[in-house]
């Protein structure tokens, strides 16, 4: 027994006398709480400052069970309702205080968070040291629960992700999933720039949990993610999606894309799709619609292609706008046969007035001037066949076989858009570039970053790629602005603006790969013409009815003007160019 009392002694010794220092670390160590300091996701706001999304404080209410069981009934200060603080009894001199047992306590839970007695009772009921009351609730409640001062009862703060705008923009600036993790559009791509960087708080509780009010609490500050401003305006996206959905509804379409763009930064201003979902309530939605069609989905771009053509011709000095071809009703070639969607004879038809009517026949006659190097390069300088890099999820390159794949029917039908496929927004960037006088820019979507401490970082214009010459991007809008000027397409002008532009009909492969089962039809154009400081793009999928009485006019006409009206535009100073379509 003296043996065993001499060892004991001896360790008692070695651990009061000389470990204390590790025991009372390890002391510490085990009273250690680390509490997770959210960083407050960036904001997506539009090119005025309009919130498109962000992140608010909510709170979830928890209980310490073993610390609600501890106070059968416990005192309460009586707070003045209007400054939230404790009343002084005149009479005592003393605070105001009231007792409550639990159920009372539960009672007044429950009345504030507007749910059942029972509910909240079991919640709070157990020997759990923590679990959950209810979760996403306002400051406002939370503020409530506070003052109620009930033992136990706790708060967490916690973000949400909220879309104030709704489904305007939604396939542009995505959404997060219920663990908030992003999973499309801006949220997706700028994830990095969005997500701040959690900070934590230290402190030393004792075993029911509640914080030791004399030990030191050590803070690391969270940092905030950055904000992201969009090129997007949000009232000209909010319009072009209404005319988006009103033809698709018109025409019972599979799909529609409007895209607005800048002309000489390349900024886009609108890319809206038909059906686009809300990112507060993604499930309703239709999954196919998650991400945006304007760039992830190719279809044959048909006559819109033929302008590529007529620039190409000009370009190498092969033909110019009023180079004489005569047309045939049909035209045969290498064994391969080519009409047009109107009846007519053989014609005197200048290379403007091909591209006027929109001439199959003629542009094969035009467009055979050109190499199969030459067609398949001014393609590939347009941008068909490869992204455009734009910061969206899903982008498709299209489809641009080399030339040397090429059948013998391909090689004709790439001068007028078939056997070749491209986005909407690459059919616009080719648009873009004849009306910035033949240079071609990256589409831009993001305008700037606002860092965490409110320095603004906005990014360059990226350089821009040579396709024509200023003369030959001239020549082709002058070709363009005789599709209004020239025919019976009225409905594309705006009044006091000179406007120009080309339509497309192209033939829709089945899903299963197996023939055609519909159309696609397109209308593109710019204004002013004089100095073009928009593009609109209009593309629609799989229309019904007869395809031929299918028109994007009239809602290229009022999405323009509500561009141009929106950005103070002045109107056209210049009479509009009609070059003739026929030659004597």
């Amino acid at each position: 027994m003296m043996a065993i009392l001499l060892v004991i002694a001896g360790r008692l010794v070695m651990v009061q006398g000389f470990d204390t220092s590790k025991m009372a670390e390890a002391a510490e160590n085990q009273r250690t709480v680390e509490q997770t300091l959210p960083a407050v996701r960036g904001k997506i706001i539009d090119s005025k400052g309009k919130v498109l999304a962000e992140s608010i404080i909510r709170y979830n209410i928890t209980v310490s069970q073993v610390n609600f069981n501890e106070f059968p009934d416990y005192d309460h200060l009586v707070l003045d309702p209007k400054t939230g603080e404790a009343i002084v009894d005149p009479a005592t001199g003393k605070w105001k205080i009231v007792n409550y047992t639990t159920d009372e306590g539960i009672e007044q839970l429950a009345e504030v968070l507007g749910l059942p007695f029972e509910e909240i009772k079991k919640a709070v009921t157990g020997d759990r040291v923590h679990n959950y009351v209810a979760m996403d609730v306002s400051p406002l409640i939370e503020k409530k629960i506070g003052d109620l001062r009930i033992p136990g009862i706790y708060s967490e703060a916690v973000t949400k992700r909220v879309y104030p705008m709704g489904a305007v923009g939604g396939p542009i600036v995505g959404f997060l999933d219920g663990e908030g993790k992003a999973l499309a559009g801006i949220e997706q791509t700028m994830n990095d720039k969005l997500t701040g960087t959690d900070g934590t708080r230290t402190y030393q509780a004792g075993k029911n949990g509640i914080i030791i009010p004399t030990a030191p609490v050590r803070t690391v500050p969270a940092v905030d993610g950055e904000s992201v401003k969009l090129t997007i305006d949000q009232d000209i996206q909010f319009y072009a999606q209404q005319a988006a959905q009103q033809q698709k509804e018109q025409y019972n379409a599979q799909w529609v894309s409007i895209t607005v763009t800048e002309v000489k930064t390349g900024k886009m201003i609108a890319i809206a799709d038909s059906d686009s979902y809300d990112p507060n309530n993604v499930g309703a939605s239709d999954p196919s619609n998650i991400g945006s069609r304007t760039v992830s989905s190719a279809v044959e771009p048909g006559s819109t292609s033929k302008i590529m053509t007529a620039s190409a011709l000009v370009e190498e000095g092969l033909a110019t706008p009023m180079s004489e071809f005569l047309v045939p009703p049909t035209l045969s070639i290498d064994g391969q046969n080519f009409s047009d969607s109107f009846t007519h004879g053989t014609e005197k038809r200048t290379l403007s007035g091909i591209i006027t009517d929109s001439m199959n026949t003629g542009t094969v006659m035009a467009g055979s001037r050109l190499s199969l190097q030459q067609r398949y390069d001014y393609m590939r300088k347009f941008g068909v066949g490869e992204k455009t890099g734009i910061p969206l999820p899903g982008e498709s390159p299209g489809i641009l076989a080399d030339w040397k794949n090429w059948d013998g029917r391909q090689q004709y039908t790439v001068l007028f858009g078939q056997g070749v496929a491209q986005t909407p927004l690459q059919t616009t960037m080719v648009f873009q570039t004849i009306a910035n006088n033949g240079v071609r820019l990256k589409p831009a979507i993001i305008d700037s970053f606002t860092h965490a401490d409110g320095t603004v970082e906005t990014l360059p214009q990226a350089p821009g790629v040579k396709v024509i010459s200023p003369k030959t991007a001239q020549d082709a809008r002058d070709m363009l602005e005789g599709v209004v000027t020239m025919t019976d397409y009225k409905v594309v002008g705006i009044p006091g603006y000179r406007t120009g532009g080309k339509t497309g009909t192209a033939e829709a492969p089945a899903d299963n790969g197996v023939g055609f089962d519909g159309y696609t039809t397109s209308f593109y154009g710019m204004a002013p013409m004089d100095d073009p400081r928009y593009v609109v793009g209009i593309t629609v999928q799989r229309p019904q009815g007869n395809v031929y009485g299918i028109t994007q006019g009239y809602t290229f006409n009022q999405v323009m003007g509500q561009v141009l009206r929106s950005n103070d535009v002045p109107p056209s100073t210049t009479p509009p160019v009609k070059l003739p379509k026929f030659y004597k």
